[in-house]
């Protein structure tokens, strides 16, 4: 039964990959250390997509945020800012439910090359189970991959959310 769970989710998961929608939003994950870098990148990619609304979880102080998107020519009434992640599973947690909610079924997925991979594997669960898509946009980093040991924890935790609602979260950070 333990095992079951997982296999519906990916079944569910590769059958929406089936009707591919184009990216409603943006999503971008803050980062201990390179969330300013993660704003910027940003910036420069939402020229590219201006109708979109742009979501930042767990980014630098809204302040320093707003400065950023506004010295690139965005205008800072499509920024929608979350503080409420303690860690890259409560980035997804803590958001999902207002997507779903603004009607938004496919977000471009930003955060660092370094750490797509367990944003991916969070991501696809935590927003697959209520039906979004997502594109990941990697913004380049000098290190290619985390250890696969925190993509397999913080998926665990992802399919525990899914479950129970509860994430394990504690105070550490990402």
């Amino acid at each position: 039964m333990v095992f079951a769970l997982p296999l519906l989710m990916w079944l569910g998961y590769q059958e929406s990959q089936k009707d591919y929608v184009q990216p409603q939003a943006v999503l971008v994950l803050g980062g201990s250390t390179s969330y300013l870098e993660r704003e910027k990148f940003t910036a420069k990619f939402v020229l590219e997509h201006p109708d979109l609304p742009i979501w930042i979880t767990g980014g630098s102080p809204p302040a320093s945020t707003q400065n950023v998107f506004t010295k690139a020519g965005v205008d800072a009434k499509r920024l929608h800012l979350d503080y409420e992640a303690v860690d890259t599973v409560t980035n997804f947690t803590t958001l999902v439910d207002d997507l779903q909610a603004r009607g938004i079924k496919s977000v471009y997925l930003v955060t660092s090359e370094f750490h797509m991979r367990r944003a991916r594997v969070i991501g696809e669960i935590v927003l697959g189970s209520r039906g979004i898509q997502l594109k990941p946009v990697p913004v380049p980093s000098k290190n290619m991959h985390e250890p696969v040991d925190k993509s397999i924890r913080d998926g665990a935790r992802a399919l525990l959310w899914v479950a129970t609602g509860y994430t394990g979260a504690d105070s550490r950070k990402r």
